[in-house]
C-alpha cells in the first residue's frame, strides 16, 4: 500500500473512467484498445509531457508539483474529496516511514460529546475505523450483540469495516449492504491516501481483500469518501426495521463521530426511542461472544 503505488493505480482508475468524449478529446473513429482516456491524451489535457506522465503513473516520479496535481485534477474532473486524495497520495512520497502507531485515545472533549448525547445513538471511530467509544444508544443499534466493555480494550476493540465485511450480524443489519459495504471501503481508501505509511492500516486492507472478495472489488474501484450524512434502512433484531441518517463530524485528531437520527414523528422515530429503553433497562441485547470474523 505504497503511496506510489496507490498515487499510479488512482490515476490509471480515474483515467479509465473518462470518456474522450467527456473529456472533449477528439477520437477521429476507429477502435480503441483501451478503456477512457489514452496517457498521452490525459498528458496533453494537463499540459505536462506524455513521459513525465507515464513516470507518475508508474510510481518513478515523486516530486509532482501543486500546479500539476492541480491540471491533473481538472483534466480529470475530479470532485473535492478526489483532489484531496490525490494531493495527499502525492504527498505520501515524502513523509517518512512510521513505525507501529500506538493505540488511538479519545480527547476527553469527545468523551463528554459521547455522554452528552444520551439517548442518540453515537460512536466514535478512529483512522481505521477502529470502534473507540460509543454511548449505551450507539452499542445497542450497531452492535448489540457485542460486549459493550470491548471497546475499552485497545487490543480487543471492535473494526467496524471488519464487521460489515465479515461479521453476519451486521451484514443483516444493513437492507442495502452493498451501500453500505461501498461507503466503507471508500472511507478506507481516503484513510489511506492520507495515511500511506501506517503499518496497521495496510494490514487491515489486505486481510479484507483476503478474506472478503467483495471488499477486493471495492477497493480496486478506488472510489473515495470524506464523510458526511448517508441514509441507511437498517434491519435491527429488538425492533424491527427503521431508517435511519448516520452523520459523521470529523475531530482535530483524524477521528470520527458517527450520529444517527431519525425522522421526528416518523415510526423510525417511535423504533429508536423502543431500542433505547430496551438498551437501559438490559433487555436489547442478548450477549454472545467476541466475533472471530469468519
Amino acid at each position: 500500500m505504497q503511496a506510489s503505488g496507490q498515487l499510479g493505480e488512482f490515476l490509471r482508475s480515474r483515467r479509465s473512467r473518462l470518456s474522450p468524449e467527456e473529456a472533449g478529446v477528439a477520437t477521429y473513429g476507429g477502435r480503441r484498445r483501451v478503456p477512457g482516456l489514452r496517457r498521452e491524451e490525459l498528458a496533453l489535457l494537463a499540459g505536462v509531457s506524455a513521459s513525465y506522465y507515464a513516470r507518475l503513473e508508474q510510481g518513478q516520479a515523486t516530486n509532482a508539483s501543486p500546479e500539476v496535481l492541480d491540471a491533473l485534477s481538472r483534466a480529470l474532473r475530479l470532485d473535492d474529496t478526489e483532489r484531496r486524495h490525490l494531493t495527499g497520495l502525492a504527498a505520501g512520497h515524502r513523509r517518512p516511514a512510521a513505525r507501529r502507531p500506538p493505540p488511538e485515545r479519545i480527547d476527553p472533549a469527545v468523551r463528554q460529546l459521547v455522554a452528552a448525547l444520551g439517548d442518540v445513538p453515537v460512536l466514535v471511530l478512529g483512522r481505521r475505523l477502529d470502534v473507540l467509544a460509543w454511548n449505551t444508544a450507539g452499542h445497542a443499534l450497531f452492535a448489540g450483540h457485542l460486549d459493550p466493555a470491548v471497546v475499552d480494550r485497545p487490543d480487543r476493540r471492535p473494526n467496524m469495516a471488519r464487521l460489515v465485511f465479515l461479521d453476519a450480524h451486521t451484514r443483516d443489519l444493513y437492507v442495502d449492504w452493498p451501500t453500505k459495504a461501498r461507503a466503507v471501503v471508500a472511507t478506507l481508501r481516503m484513510a489511506s491516501g492520507q495515511h500511506p505509511a501506517d503499518p496497521l492500516l495496510a494490514a487491515l486492507v489486505g486481510e479484507l481483500a483476503v478474506r472478503s472478495p467483495e471488499f477486493a472489488a471495492g477497493w480496486a474501484d478506488h472510489r473515495v469518501k470524506a464523510g458526511g450524512a448517508a441514509g441507511y434502512t437498517m434491519r435491527h433484531p429488538v425492533v424491527g426495521e427503521l431508517t435511519v441518517t448516520q452523520q459523521t463530524l470529523r475531530t482535530g485528531d483524524d477521528q470520527a463521530v458517527v450520529v444517527a437520527t431519525t425522522a421526528p414523528g416518523s415510526p423510525s422515530q417511535a423504533a429508536m426511542t423502543l431500542l433505547v429503553h430496551a438498551a437501559v433497562t438490559g433487555r436489547a441485547t442478548v450477549r454472545q461472544p467476541l466475533p472471530t470474523y469468519g
